[in-house]
This record gives C-alpha cells, structure tokens and sequence, in this order.
C-alpha cells in the first residue's frame, strides 16, 4: 500500500492510471523522477516510520553505498546510520534525518554519478555492439527518461537516440560511430604445389609470396560485404513485426530489402523470392544470405552472414539480432546460402 503522502503524489503525476495499479517495486526504477518526487513531498521520512517511501530512501543509500542491509522500509538504527555517514561525507549537519537537505543531496549526488557513467562510455559504445557497457549506459540513459527500450545491452536505434537527446542537454557526451567492417577475402583452393615446393626456408618464403599475391587477385562479385553488414548492424535492437518493413520494426525478409535498398540495391520482398534472386555458393562471404526451412517446406527465414560463423536477421523472439550459425535451432535448419549479384 502506499501511504498517504506518497498517494497523493503519485495522483498528482502522469503516470497516475498505471502506477496507481501496480506495486511500487514495479515502477520505482524506470520513472526515476517519480520517485525523486515521492521522497521530496513525503513527509513520513523520519525514525520508527514503516512504508515504501522509506524502501526508497534505503534504495538510494544503497546505491551510493552507504546502506547494505536488506531494503525492509524500516526507518531503524541501520538507515540512521547510513545517513549519518553520507552527512558526514557531504558536509551536511550530521542528525541521522532524511531532511530536505540531505534527501535533495541524494538525489544530486545520484544524478552526477549516472550522468558520469554517460560521459565516460559514450565514446566506447557503438551501433551494433552488444554488452555491459551498453547496458550500462542504457541504465542511466533510463534514469534520466532519455532511453525508453528494454535493458538489453544491444546498442540499437533507441539507445542512439537516446544518446543523442543526451548530449544535447549536457556537456562532455560524445557518439562514437560504428568501426568499419574489414572484410578479407580468402582463396578458395590452397595450392598444395606451394606446399610441395617448399622443402627449405628460402623457398617456403617464394611461396608464401606467391600465396599473398594470389589472394590479391581473388575477387568476390557482389555486394559490398563490408557496407552491408556495418548498415545491418545499426539496427541490432530493432523489434520483430510480421510484415515490417522499416526500422520501426522488422520481419526478415523486410530486414533484408531495407538493407540492401540502403546501399542502393533493390531486392525481391519474400524470402522465397530471394531464394530465387541470389546466387547459390559454395562456401559463405560476409555479405551473404544465409537461408532456414522453419515452419513450412522450403526457405522460409534468412538472414546475413557476418563472418565467423554468425549472422544477423531478424527474429521474432528478440527482433534484429545476431545469432551463431551453430546454434542447435538454426543449425538443424539452415539450407544454404546465396549471393546477390550486382
């Protein structure tokens, strides 16, 4: 139940038809500003009080540190304490009372640590990667209302977003750009005469050369590999829509088009079109469609091939998304890949 004062609050904010149907534990970290609200007009924030505003308070202690007991709403001798030593740090007159000054202390102190946490990762964070750092991020991008998304750790379209409203508003938030995609192309076929011919070390070395030079004149015909898997990358994070054709939600075979026609290659709509459209090959490019048999006879999802043994598609669990080729599901299913050809 929330107590008086808390209520009241809450009735006063936008967020009042949903809040006012869920318990506090739900909410309380994704609207950070409510519940900065919640402690600075309740007013039951005092020794022996019981209630989840004072869960609140504990919360934040516990997130700056200061409080490691169990978050139990009990405004005791633990809590007292922990205010007392933040006081004490931030030069606060020392009383062990969730005053005005001391909460709105909190509240800064919370804020700077989040707002830091953007600073020094917004350059080490990209499109396309996935991770601690960008859950991280996502995490105080969340706490200051920027970031809307799941908590996934991709770094997608709304994480971008959310970076860029970011460094608008404050200073020292720079956006990092996807690194560029190298793409080696290796020969198919190893030559064993090189091999036979290199008995001593002199001329192990003119094979070596002549190997080098070889896969120098290897040429891919094609697409763009590298420029195809960098655009697809940007949109790790995107959702699963059937019959999404737009970042604002994909399926499949939409990802695929969407893409290709962004580097200025036009593509049949359908998986099974595709199927036809491509090129089969023998052994994969980055670059290349990877097709599955899912649940109907025949090619039915793809994806693109991203190199060491992963591709990227979009799936209707976690939408766009990059996924091992090894995997048990889509290893029993793969069928083959193809090449589109310019």
């Amino acid at each position: 139940m929330l107590n008086g004062t808390m209520e009241h609050v809450v009735k006063h904010s936008i967020l009042c038809s949903y809040v006012l149907s869920q318990p506090l534990v739900t909410y309380v970290d994704a609207y950070p500003e409510l519940q900065n609200k919640i402690l600075m007009e309740t007013e039951q924030l005092e020794f022996g009080e019981h209630g989840e505003s004072i869960k609140l308070l504990q919360k934040k202690l516990n997130k700056l540190e200061y409080f490691d007991s169990e978050l139990d709403g009990e405004y005791g001798v633990l809590t007292a304490h922990a205010l007392k030593n933040f006081q004490a740090d931030y030069n606060i007159t020392i009383n062990g009372q969730a005053d005005e000054q001391t909460i709105q202390a909190l509240i800064d102190t919370e804020k700077d640590i989040y707002l830091k946490q953007i600073q020094s990762l917004s350059t080490e964070v990209y499109p396309g990667l996935t991770g601690e750092n960008v859950e991280t991020v996502q995490n105080a991008l969340q706490y200051f209302g920027y970031y809307k998304g799941n908590i996934d750790g991709i770094y997608g379209p709304l994480t971008k977003e959310a970076l860029i409203t970011a460094s608008n508003e404050h200073d020292g938030i720079e956006l990092a750009e996807a690194p560029a995609v190298k793409v080696t192309v290796q020969n198919k076929v190893e030559s064993e005469a090189l091999k036979a011919q290199a008995s001593n070390a002199g001329e192990k070395e003119n094979a070596k050369e002549e190997k080098e030079e070889e896969k120098k004149q290897v040429v891919v015909e094609g697409i763009n590999g590298g420029s195809i898997v960098a655009q697809a990358h940007s949109f790790v994070g995107v959702p699963y829509v059937w019959g999404g054709t737009t970042p604002a939600g994909f399926d499949c075979s939409g990802f695929i088009q969407y893409v290709f026609n962004m580097q200025g290659i036009e593509t049949p709509r359908t998986v099974s079109d595709m199927w036809n459209f491509a090129t089969p090959v023998d052994s994969k490019s980055v670059g290349d469609l990877v097709f599955f048999e899912t649940y109907k006879p025949g090619p039915s999802h793809m994806g693109i091939y991203i190199g060491d043994g992963k591709f990227i598609h979009a799936g209707e669990s976690r939408g766009v998304e990059v996924t091992n080729l090894d995997n048990e599901y889509w290893k029993e299913r793969y069928i083959g890949s193809k090449r589109v050809m310019q």
